[in-house]
Order: structure tokens, then C-alpha cells, then sequence
């Protein structure tokens, strides 16, 4: 559970009715519906200026708890969506199984993410705006890089562009403005909607209009119903765990030590979030990968190969899968350790637990600089006495679900990678019987 503080600091409340009704852990929320730029394109602003939110209070000061099985996650979700508290619940232990997640105020903006370049994509992107403002009366907001897209031009779209706000990645902060995301693609809309928000995330419903489409379990045959019923709170969750990922940069000239995160913008420190796989590997070189791994302040092991995957439960069913990891469940509190192609008979994938923290460094004996890169992107290079620091992020992803977390997963099992097909073997017969 999360512990509550009376800091003037906190931004977390306790609000608890005198009724039957459940208790709900939430914020204080921006109301977007008063947002002067709705309507309207950002241009020309810096992210600190782009959207005149009021002053909160920054990452930095957010204690991070300890649970038994990790990092207590935040459970409110954007600016409106919160955890449902299940009053059922044995000594108040929330059950990851039936969470389920309801609005402290009505949702009035979604952000829709659409897989760019993709025609086939149009005609759901534009049916779902039109449903999305005519009818629901929400504030769109929509990537301009989207609204630019030469498949979207040509087509008859103007008459409801008027009505959608856009926004550029790493320049415009929507983070307060965004009640619930809307994604229209494969996994890597999912993806790409994680890596916009590194603190809290507003609850995603992802439609499964791409290649596999594991993390995507809505059909958008019905989306008119599903949508609805998500704006009416009527929704299970699954809290997809992140990584927080830093990296140290030894200063060599100055023989100083710096630490920031991996994507800077100026003098500004981000924070990054990183929700399937830190992979570290050998880059272009031909030589072996040879890289430290430190677990809580301890070496336990040199990796040597092409390199390693530090995963989430989430990621466990992407590269570090196909590196021959097993596949964990998103609801268990874990980081995966997966090697790649070690040059070793004996080097087994490893499971630990939630809340330890993981460091690699290039070892003293590497003949090469070794390449870091998040959910496929971000990539740089890492040079010896740069270290990169993993721990469990306080902020997880509130995944929709389309029926509820187990069910969910195992179809996506059956469907997307085929788990455990094999033609059944037939039963004896009588007369087999008898030999």
C-alpha cells in the first residue's frame, strides 16, 4: 500500500465517504477542459511554456516507498484516473488480479496515438475522431507529426482538424492536460505512448490494428461500446511495471562524475522510463561484449557475449523471449537478467526480485565500448567508467484490459506466439490397449 505523508510537498490525497462508497486514492488534477489552447495548435513554445500549467511538484521529490515485492507504483493515472479500492480485500492487500480503475472526474481529453505511414490506419483514425468529438464532446489531442501525415492531407480531414489539438514530442508537456490515450497500431504505439509521460500515466486502451499485437487486446470492430464503457469507468487495469533507467558519465578531462539520464535536453536532466528492455550489447564490434553486473552494490557475474537484456515482466515477451528467457506474467514484481548469446554453456536467464538495483559497467578487460539502448531507441554508447543504473520505476503503465490480467495474457499467448500449439495425440484404441 501506498503510505500517505502531510507534507506540503505531497500532492496525494485520501478521500473517504461517509457511505458505502469505496475509498480512492487521488490527486489534485488540472482541469484541461479549461485549457486555453484547446482547440488550438501549439507552436512555437518550449516545453516548460507550452501548455501554462500550474507549478507541481517535481519527480524529485516523490518518496519512493518500498512494498513488499518492490517499489510501492503511484496509482493515480493522469490527471483524473485513479485506483478502484476493493473493500474486499484481506488486510486492505489489493489484489493485482481485480484492480480496476475509476475517474475522480469525468474524463474531457484523450490523446490518440496512431501508427504513422500507415493507410490502412486511416479510416479507423478518422472514425475515431469524429465519435471522440461529435458525440462524446472530448478534447482530441493527436501528434503533429500525424495531422502532417501526406495520406491524412489528401483525404477529406479537414472538417475535424479544426477541432483536434496538436503537440510535438519533446517539446510540448501534455503530461497534465491527457485523462486517458487511445492506441491505434501494434505494440510499438504502446511503447512509444510510455515513453511521452515520465511520471504518471494516464489509463491506455490499445486497439490491435498491427502485426502481432501482443500488447493490444481490443478489436476496433466495437469500439463505439468499448470506448464508452472506459469513459465511464467501467474497466479492469493491469499495471505494467517500468524501468527507471540513468546512466553516469565520467567527465575524463575534468575527471569528474556526472550523473543524468539518458536523454538531456540542454542543462536539463530527464528522467526516462523505459517500459519493456534496457538492452546493452557489443554494438558494431566484432570483439565479445564484456560487461559487470553489479546487484545492490555487489559484482555477481561478468557477461560475455553480444551482450544483455535487463527486462520488465512486461518486456519478458519480446527480445528477452526470443534470447530464450521465460515468459513472466505483468502483474509479478520482477526484473528479468537475459544474456545474449553468452559465450558460456552454463549462463541461465535470472529472475530477481522488484526492488534491487542493478548497475553495469564496462569491465577492465573489454576491448571494445559497449551500446545501450531503451525499447529499441535512444541508443549511445558506453565507455569504460560510464555505468548504467536500473532500478523498478514508482510510475507503471495502467494498461486497459480487455476482460481482465489473466485472461488477457494467456489469449495473447495462444494468439500472438502460439504457446504450447502441438497436434494432440490421439487415445488408444481397445485392441491397442491390450499390448
Amino acid at each position: 500500500m501506498l503510505h500517505m505523508e502531510d507534507s506540503a510537498e505531497s500532492k496525494w490525497t485520501l478521500r473517504s465517504d461517509a457511505s458505502s462508497e469505496p475509498l480512492l486514492y487521488c490527486c489534485s488534477a488540472y482541469d484541461c477542459s479549461e485549457d486555453p489552447f484547446h482547440g488550438k495548435v501549439l507552436r512555437n513554445r518550449t516545453k516548460a511554456r507550452s501548455m501554462s500549467m500550474p507549478s507541481e511538484p517535481s519527480s524529485a521529490k516523490f518518496r519512493r516507498t518500498q512494498s513488499l515485492h518492490g517499489p510501492s507504483p503511484v496509482t493515480t493515472f493522469g490527471p483524473k484516473a485513479c485506483i478502484l479500492k476493493n473493500l474486499k480485500a484481506v488486510m486492505h492487500i489489493q489484489d493485482p488480479a481485480s484492480q480496476r480503475f475509476t475517474w475522480n472526474k469525468p474524463p474531457k481529453s484523450v490523446l490518440i496515438i496512431k501508427k504513422i505511414r500507415d493507410i490502412s490506419l486511416l479510416q479507423p483514425f478518422k472514425e475515431l475522431c469524429i465519435f471522440l468529438t461529435q458525440q462524446k464532446n472530448m478534447i482530441v489531442y493527436v501528434e503533429k507529426t500525424v495531422i502532417e501525415d501526406p495520406a491524412i492531407t489528401r483525404d477529406s480531414f479537414v472538417s475535424i482538424k479544426n477541432n483536434i489539438c496538436t503537440f510535438r514530442e519533446d517539446y510540448d508537456d501534455i503530461s497534465n492536460c491527457v485523462d486517458f490515450i487511445i492506441c491505434l497500431g501494434g505494440d510499438g504505439t504502446l511503447l512509444y505512448a510510455s515513453s511521452l509521460f515520465q511520471e504518471s500515466v494516464p489509463p491506455v486502451m490499445a486497439f490491435h490494428l498491427g502485426s502481432l499485437g501482443f500488447l493490444t487486446p481490443f478489436n476496433f470492430d466495437t469500439f463505439q461500446s468499448q470506448v464508452t464503457q472506459v469513459i465511464e469507468g467501467n474497466a479492469a487495469i493491469i499495471l505494467r511495471s517500468r524501468l527507471e533507467v540513468k546512466v553516469v558519465k565520467e567527465y575524463r578531462k575534468k575527471g569528474s562524475v556526472e550523473e543524468m539520464s539518458l536523454v538531456t535536453n540542454g542543462n536539463k536532466t530527464i528522467q526516462y522510463q523505459v517500459l519493456n528492455e534496457v538492452v546493452v550489447d557489443r554494438g558494431p564490434s566484432s570483439y565479445l561484449s564484456n560487461v559487470d553486473l553489479f546487484l545492490d552494490g555487489h559484482l555477481i557475474t561478468t557477461v560475455q557475449g553480444d551482450g544483455v537484456v535487463v527486462s520488465t515482466p512486461t518486456g519478458s515477451t519480446a527480445y528477452a523471449v526470443a534470447a530464450g528467457a521465460s515468459m513472466i506474467h505483468p502483474n509479478v514484481p520482477a526484473i528479468m537478467i537475459t544474456p545474449i548469446c553468452p559465450h558460456s554453456l552454463s549462463f541461465r536467464p535470472i529472475v530477481v526480485p522488484a526492488d534491487v538495483e542493478l548497475k553495469i559497467m564496462l569491465s577492465r578487460d573489454a576491448r571494445n565500448t559497449a551500446w545501450v539502448s531503451l525499447d529499441g531507441r535512444k541508443w549511445q554508447e558506453i565507455a569504460y567508467g560510464d555505468s548504467i543504473i536500473i532500478t523498478t520505476s514508482c510510475f507503471p503503465v495502467p494498461s486497459i484490459c480487455f476482460r481482465d490480467p489473466v485472461n488477457d495474457w494467456f489469449e495473447s499467448l495462444a494468439q500472438c506466439l502460439h504457446w504450447n500449439v502441438r497436434q494432440k495425440q490421439s487415445h488408444l484404441s481397445s485392441e491397442e490397449e491390450e499390448f
